[in-house]
């Protein structure tokens, strides 16, 4: 649908009295910085719902980042946005630089940009994050604001109209930003031509032990067994009510202050990870681009399994012996995969989603217009279609090996999937993780060959639907 309750032109291309793209010969590709822009967007895209209008927060707009790259860019080429997802602007530009959106502006004479997502990095509404101010936080008002700023943005220097519909706004994003693509062009598809949704959860789900198979299942197997053995054994110190072995226990980390066992669990699971709670380099952060992973949970899982391990460190083994019939604590065996609930395990049984919810409880208390659930409101994300998901022009990619994948399109649990075309493509990497197709090194046909022909799957794909463009611009025009 046409934003068409909305005031056209509100768009402010200011500028930090830099240029919009570094082009200077002597900076390499991979390091270019872009220039910040503004948008004026507004605060509420739905001034008839009541969700919104119940608070005086709801009118006015805000400034939005974006940053754009013009590159490659010829007349009548493309505009590719680039969903920013949960993080900063800047923190996306690799890319602009050499990613994905490189990839396609080189291949289609394309113009790149980043959208910034309200209320991160410096697109924030407001000035502090109240409960009440977060009412404007939703997947409805994201993806509207992607539909309004297609139809509105500037782009400094470009003396031609690049606004959609009438130019093809090609969007990609990753991971969550990754699901926003897809509900932006499944709303908004008579503005917004086509989308790239890789790695994308389109299910959600308020628990979702399935995000450790993945480890549980490709992991280096001995250091895997010896995490399963000693999670099973520290429930069984929990079942037993054993307090005096679990503080004796938490001491090992030097974490014996800490008086709640599932703080302690989730502690302990960093390096492994927990999809509410880790700082560390996880499975997740796996790259195939040495340059954006990370090999912390290799040298994690090489520790774990050391069998050259200093006496100091293998005598640790036997402290808690005498719980489990004097057998040491990293040699149990483990069975392959099961929920964690039932199954071997790496997070500890004691971490549920009460324990999680009780964060949101407790960071975000109920505003005068707004309050937190109890529970996860699923219903409202899963209603955008859920394992169904579908829309024109929507391409769905994903990695087997992403921790993620089973609330992506190609899950275990998805039903089963029809063949690939044209107007609803899709594409599983085999070897690949959290959506490695997002990156890039200025060379596709020097990159592994899973992505290098992902890649290329995907050139292909956007070149076809451009190919279209022009009857679907015929044919959606209202008479």
């Amino acid at each position: 649908m046409k934003l068409s309750w909305m005031s056209i032109g509100l768009v402010a291309s200011l500028s930090h009295g830099i240029e919009a793209l570094q082009t200077r010969q002597d900076v390499p590709r991979d390091q270019l910085q872009y220039g910040v822009n503004y948008f004026d967007q507004l605060i509420n895209h739905f001034p008839d719902s009541e969700i919104y209008t119940k608070s005086n927060l709801s009118h006015g707009t805000f400034k939005q980042r974006y940053y754009f790259d013009d590159t490659y860019y010829k007349p009548g080429g493309p505009v590719y946005l680039y969903i920013s997802g949960e993080t900063s602007g800047p923190s996306r530009f690799s890319n602009l630089q050499t990613g994905i959106i490189q990839i396609l502006m080189e291949a289609t004479n394309g113009l790149g940009v980043i959208l910034e997502n309200r209320y991160y990095g410096q697109s924030y509404p407001f000035s502090t994050s109240t409960t009440d101010e977060l009412l404007f936080l939703t997947t409805n008002q994201t993806i509207a604001d992607n539909a309004y700023f297609a139809q509105n943005a500037v782009f400094p220097g470009i003396d031609c109209d690049l606004t959609a519909p009438g130019t093809p706004w090609i969007l990609y994003g990753g991971s969550l930003a990754g699901a926003q693509t897809a509900a932006s062009i499944k709303v908004y598809g008579d503005v917004l031509y086509a989308g790239i949704a890789s790695s994308a959860p389109i299910n959600v789900a308020v628990g979702y032990p399935e995000w450790y198979n993945t480890i549980q299942k490709y992991a280096p197997q001995d250091c895997i067994t010896r995490i399963n053995g000693i999670v099973d054994n520290f429930d069984l110190l929990i079942s037993k009510n054993l307090t005096s072995a679990v503080k004796e226990f938490k001491s090992l980390f030097g974490l014996e202050v800490l008086i709640d066992d599932r703080d302690f669990a989730a502690a302990i699971a960093d390096p492994i990870g927990n999809p509410g709670f880790y700082h560390s380099s996880t499975w997740q952060e796996l790259n195939w681009n040495s340059t954006y992973g990370s090999r912390d949970f290799f040298y994690f899982c090489g520790n774990v399994s050391d069998i050259d391990a200093p006496e100091e460190i293998t005598q640790v083994d036997y402290l808690f012996a005498n719980y489990t019939n004097g057998v040491p604590w990293v040699t149990f065996k483990g069975a392959y995969i099961a929920a964690p609930e039932e199954g071997p395990a790496l997070l500890s049984r004691v971490v549920d989603t009460s324990y999680e919810q009780q964060w949101c409880t407790w960071a975000f208390p109920a505003g005068v217009s707004n309050s937190i659930p109890p529970t996860p409101d699923i219903g409202a994300y899963n209603d955008f279609g859920s394992f169904n998901f579908s829309a024109d022009r929507l391409a769905f990619i994903d990695g087997d090996q992403d921790v993620w994948n089973d609330l992506c399109y190609h899950s275990d649990f998805a039903p089963p999937r029809d063949a690939s075309t044209d107007l609803h493509p899709e594409y599983l990497i085999t070897g690949a993780g959290h959506h490695w197709d997002s990156y890039g090194i200025l060379d596709v046909e020097a990159e592994p060959q899973f992505i290098r022909e992902a890649h290329k799957w995907q050139i292909k794909t956007v070149k076809k639907w451009l190919r279209k463009f022009d009857d679907w611009k015929k044919s959606s025009k209202k008479p």
